[in-house]
C-alpha cells in the first residue's frame, strides 16, 4: 500500500514541524510522494534529499480559479524550488462553460512550463456531471499528462468509487488515476486501487497504514 500513497498536509495551519513530521513519515514508510503547500517544497526537499520519496505541491489550489499565468508561473518556482509534480486544479468555471479549448490550453501550458516533470491535474468531481468527469477524462487524454487526480479535499466531497469508474472506463492506458479526498482507512484506500486508482492522496496515511497491518 505504501507505494501508491502521496501522503498531504495542505492545511492553511501547517508549521515547519508539522511538515518535518510529514516527511519523517514519509520516509519511514517509504511513500510514493508527499505534497505540501508552495511555501514548504525547499524544505521538504531537503528533508527528503536522501530518501525515495517524492515532493509534490498544488497549483491554482484550491480553486482552480487563478490565471493560467499565475498557474504556470506557481509551476514553474515549484520546479525550480526542487518539487518534483505538480498537482494543479483546473478553471472549474470555464469547464462548466464549454470552454473546452481554454481549459486544454491552460493544461498544456502548465505541462510544458515544468520540462516533462509529473503533473497531476485536479478536476474536483464533486462538482462536475458525469458527462463533465468523461470530458475532463478526455482533455487529460488528448494533453498527455500523467494523473487525473479527483479531488482537493476542500471541495463538498471527495473521491468516490463511481468517480473512478467513470474515469477507468475513459481514459487512455498511460493515464494514471490518483484518488484523493476523504480517503481515511485501509479498506477505502483498498476500493480505490481495485477500481484502478495508482496514486492514493491522503492526511490519514498512517491510519492507513495501521489498516494494512491489521
Amino acid at each position: 500500500m505504501n507505494c501508491y500513497i502521496d501522503d498531504t498536509n495542505l492545511n492553511a495551519y501547517a508549521t515547519k514541524e508539522d511538515i518535518k513530521n510529514l516527511c519523517e513519515r514519509a520516509a519511514k514508510h517509504h511513500f510514493a510522494s508527499i505534497c505540501v503547500n508552495p511555501c514548504y517544497v525547499e524544505l521538504a526537499c531537503n528533508l527528503l534529499k536522501e530518501s525515495t520519496v517524492s515532493v509534490s505541491t498544488v497549483v491554482g489550489f484550491p480553486l482552480g480559479a487563478s490565471t493560467t499565468m499565475t498557474k504556470s508561473y506557481e509551476a514553474i518556482a515549484a520546479i525550480e524550488a526542487g518539487a518534483d509534480e505538480i498537482d494543479m486544479v483546473i478553471n472549474i468555471g470555464a469547464l462548466k462553460d464549454k470552454d473546452y479549448e481554454y481549459v486544454k490550453n491552460e493544461i498544456e501550458e502548465v505541462r510544458d512550463s515544468i520540462d516533462g516533470h509529473i503533473l497531476k491535474v485536479i478536476i474536483e468531481t464533486c462538482y462536475l456531471t458525469e458527462e463533465e468527469i468523461i470530458k475532463m477524462t478526455e482533455i487529460c487524454n488528448q494533453t498527455f499528462v500523467h494523473f487525473i487526480k479527483t479531488s482537493t479535499g476542500y471541495g463538498t466531497r471527495g473521491a468516490s468509487i463511481e468517480d473512478i469508474e467513470t474515469i477507468k472506463k475513459h481514459k487512455s492506458e498511460i493515464l494514471e488515476i490518483k484518488a484523493s479526498g476523504g480517503i481515511k482507512t485501509y479498506e477505502e484506500a483498498s476500493k480505490m486501487i481495485e477500481h484502478g486508482a495508482t496514486r492514493i492522496g491522503t492526511s490519514h496515511a498512517l491510519e492507513i497504514m495501521e489498516g494494512e497491518i491489521k
